[in-house]
Formats: structure tokens, sequence, C-alpha cells
């Protein structure tokens, strides 16, 4: 049974009206987003096939992969994306007490900070919650440190080992506006429905008139 939607009802954006689900623009723009990296081969594939089509995207990492994986995650700044917070150990935050999940966002905020060189401009306040997983308290805690919480409106399902590439392919096309904040994984999970779907999805929307942008400081 699925326990996700791929199209985020425009009632749950309603109701968490504190996050941001999509980013509403005049220039036809789209939102690609890369959640768990960096990943050996797997970010660098992404970051090929993003620089193909001119794309840029925004990439949530796990701390601890930043610690891991240094000269990838320079990479991702060094081709123009940018970057986003994803806790430093992947923590579902309705299982962590409150202290401790700030600790641990505040922890993957330094990997951010002390890995990239100091030529490197990049905002670091940009949070994703695993799993989409965040309580009440998290989230106006990390609001007050300043932090934008960034959801989805559209979600790959990539990491979904029961759906086909195709299924992930169209999960993407069939729902993208303009706007639409989109959700991949650059993670070795996902790589089997994301090395069918991410090529198709950049050639087939930039045909449709579709512009890849970062996500708004």
């Amino acid at each position: 049974m699925r326990l996700y939607w791929i199209k985020t009802n425009s009632f749950i954006k309603n109701i968490f009206s504190n996050y941001i689900w999509n980013v509403p623009n005049t220039g036809n723009k789209i939102y690609l987003t890369f959640d768990d990296g960096p990943t050996p081969k797997i970010t660098e594939w992404v970051l090929e096939e993003l620089k193909k089509y001119n794309a840029k995207a925004t990439f949530f990492c796990i701390g601890k992969n930043i610690v891991s994986h240094p000269d990838l995650f320079n990479n991702i700044i060094n081709e123009g994306h940018t970057l986003g917070n994803h806790t430093f150990n992947h923590l579902n935050g309705w299982n962590t007490e409150t202290t401790n999940y700030i600790e641990n966002v505040a922890l993957c905020e330094s990997s951010l900070l002390n890995q990239k060189s100091k030529e490197q401009k990049t905002n670091t306040k940009f949070f994703r919650p695993p799993y989409g997983k965040i309580k009440k308290s998290q989230s106006k805690k990390l609001r007050q440190l300043g932090y934008k919480i960034i959801m989805w409106d559209v979600l790959s399902a990539d990491f979904d080992q029961t759906i086909s590439p195709e299924k992930c392919l169209e999960n993407v096309l069939q729902n993208t506006v303009s706007g639409s904040v989109i959700v991949f994984h650059d993670s070795v999970k996902a790589f089997i429905n994301l090395e069918y779907a991410l090529p198709r999805t950049l050639q087939i929307l930039k045909e449709k008139g579709f512009k890849f942008d970062t996500l708004p400081y």
C-alpha cells in the first residue's frame, strides 16, 4: 500500500502554509531537487545530466555524506547549483526529540559551511525534513533560526523500488506545472528509477518550455 502522495494536495499545502511547496513565478520555472547525497558516481552522473540541458537544481545534502565526500560536495556548488540541509544523519523528525533534531540540523549546517571553500557563496538555510516528517516544535524552532522549510509539489517516488522507471517518469510529467518543486534522490536506492526518469524529464519538460532553476533565496 502506497503511503505517499505524488501530487501534494492543496488542502495539505493550506494547512502547512509555513512550508514552501511550490514557487509561483511568471517565467515558467520549475525546481528540481535532489535529496540524500552527495553519493559517489550517482551525484556525478546527475551533475552531468543537468549540464547537458543547462539545468540548475537544489541539492538537499546529508551532513555525514558531505564530510565523507567533500570534493563531490564542492562540485555541486561549482556547477552553480544550490544547497539545502537534510540533517546530518537523515533523521525522522517524528521519532526524534526536538533538541536532538535541532542539534543534528546544526551539525549538518556546520558541514555545509566547513566543507565549501571561502570563495563559494551559497545559502545554507534551506531545509527539507527527511521523509517529510517533522514535528510542529521542530518546525517552529528551525523557522525561528531562519530556515526555510522546503517540501514539494511533485514526488517522483524514485525511492520506491516497487514502481517501474516508466511510472517514476510518468509521476513527474503528469503533475508538473510552473512553479513545481520536484523531488528526486541522488541515492543508490533510487538510481534504477532515476537513471531512466531524469534524462527524459529534462528533455521532455524542456521541450514543453519549462526552465529548470535553483530555489530562490
